[in-house]
Formats: C-alpha cells, sequence, structure tokens
C-alpha cells in the first residue's frame, strides 16, 4: 500500500482532470477535501407536535456551533480554527490535512415558527433540533357564479 503524501490517494492528484483544478468547476473544499459534499448530513423527523432535525457535525465543539432563525430560514452555522502557536512544540509537521474553514446549512421553516419555540442540544458531534409544528390555515374555497 502506498503512502497517500500527494492528496486523498497517490494518483489522484496525477490523474485529475484539468478543468476541475479551475475554482470555478472544483469540488474541492480545503477544510474538508472531496468529501465534503458528505458535512453536515441530515435526518429531518415528524412527530405529531414537532419536527426534529438530527445535524452530523463530527470534529466541531459545542462552542463553534451558531443556530440563526432569520425571516422564515434557520441557519446552522459551523466555523473551525487551528491553533498555529502549537506547531512547534511538538515537532515539525511533514502533513497537515487539517484545515480552518466554515460551513453552512439553511432550511426554511416558515414565518410562524419563533426562535424562543425552537431547542437546540450539541452531543457526541450530533446537533438536534427540535421545532414545533405549525399548524397553517388554508383559504376556504369560495365559489363565484360565473354570468
Amino acid at each position: 500500500m502506498l503512502p497517500s503524501i500527494f492528496g486523498e490517494n497517490l494518483f489522484d492528484d496525477f490523474f485529475q482532470d484539468p478543468f476541475d483544478r479551475m475554482s470555478v468547476f472544483s469540488d474541492h473544499n480545503p477544510l474538508y477535501g472531496k468529501h465534503a459534499k458528505n458535512l453536515m448530513k441530515t435526518d429531518v423527523r415528524e412527530t405529531e407536535h414537532t419536527y426534529e432535525l438530527d445535524v452530523d457535525l463530527p470534529g466541531f465543539k459545542k462552542e463553534e456551533v451558531q443556530l440563526e432563525l432569520k425571516d422564515g430560514c434557520l441557519t446552522i452555522s459551523a466555523a473551525k480554527g487551528l491553533d498555529k502557536d502549537e506547531e512547534d512544540k511538538n515537532g515539525r509537521y511533514l502533513r497537515r490535512e487539517r484545515y480552518a474553514g466554515q460551513c453552512s446549512r439553511s432550511f426554511y421553516v416558515g414565518d410562524q415558527v419563533e426562535a424562543k419555540d425552537v431547542s437546540a442540544k450539541f452531543e457526541d458531534g450530533i446537533l438536534r433540533i427540535t421545532l414545533p409544528k405549525v399548524v397553517q390555515q388554508l383559504p376556504v374555497n369560495h365559489t363565484i357564479a360565473i354570468e
């Protein structure tokens, strides 16, 4: 087995499509590499009175995660930083795969949901959010006579 010193795979960088290297077409995220699309995987569960979201945020601490409810949109943001002062304490790095960066994801929850009704808990890299189910009154259909 060959060491992966050039990227996530020894031959990935060598056989990479030249158009992939252009920033407009690239899926490369320096924080999570090619696996960035797997970030913030979310399960949404409906109960009788609530909606519950389980958001995977592995490697993040509670202090690095933020929730915001604005204009009916719930936004989950996570930002990660690395301590640069720690670099020389334990020797010289041969390879660094961890980076600083941020990610976010938004869900439309409706204009009637208020921040005081939303609860969240972060445990073992999973953010659990509970939202109330708001019953919306549908307009009553009135028939109009055609002359």
